[in-house]
């Protein structure tokens, strides 16, 4: 923080659960890097329903595909008490030609991002229901190895709603899912708390 506060003003924001940390329209002036908690982007679909389109964790960052736009194309909201480091556009990138590490960081920010589109756009493409839920959870537990937590227990931010809306199916076909793959001694679930049980068989159910 100290790093980025002598080349750039960085500005720390806190978020309750359900804050906003913008909304699609707003004047896009800054990009955010998640330092606590969890966020859901989330859009407006053609008949009107919100669209969840990806969630956002610890050293990932928010509002980078809106770059190149004048105002957010999408909103963001806190799923648990969460912080950001608010980092101005486009002054972050001038400070990033000073500070490689922080160069870095974006750019492996922003490749990573367009890779997880990439993947869920094939996965939500070619898998039935119940494999997109293996595969959502497999990702979760991914996050949660990235930031040092165990893979295998982990809590859920989001809602079976929010899952729901991001991998396109029904919120009854979750609850059906998260059952079925209890039922398979893949998983455990109570309420938002999961344990992975047999990852083979997790992953094996991913790629079904």
């Amino acid at each position: 923080m100290e790093a980025l506060q002598a080349h750039l003003s960085v500005t720390r924001r806190k978020h309750a659960a359900g804050q906003y940390l913008f909304r699609a329209g707003q004047a896009f002036r800054a990009l955010h890097l998640v330092h606590a908690g969890t966020y859901k982007t989330c859009e407006l679909a053609d008949d009107g329903r919100e669209k969840v389109t990806a969630f956002k964790m610890r050293g990932e960052l928010v509002g980078a595909e809106s770059i190149g736009l004048d105002t957010h194309a999408c909103d963001a909201i806190a799923l648990e008490d969460s912080e950001t480091w608010e980092l101005p556009y486009p002054a972050v990138m001038k400070a990033a030609a000073q500070l490689p590490w922080l160069q870095a960081q974006i750019h492996a920010a922003l490749a990573a991002e367009i890779r997880c589109d990439r993947n869920w756009m094939l996965l939500l493409a070619t898998l039935a229901a119940e494999p997109r839920v293996a595969a959502f959870l497999m990702h979760m537990a991914a996050k949660q190895a990235r930031l040092g937590y165990s893979a295998r227990h982990f809590i859920l931010r989001m809602s079976r709603l929010d899952i729901a809306s991001f991998l396109a199916i029904k919120h009854e076909t979750v609850s059906r899912a998260l059952s079925h793959l209890a039922d398979l001694n893949y998983i455990s679930v109570q309420r938002r708390e999961v344990r992975v049980l047999d990852e083979d068989g997790l992953r094996g159910m991913a790629t079904a």
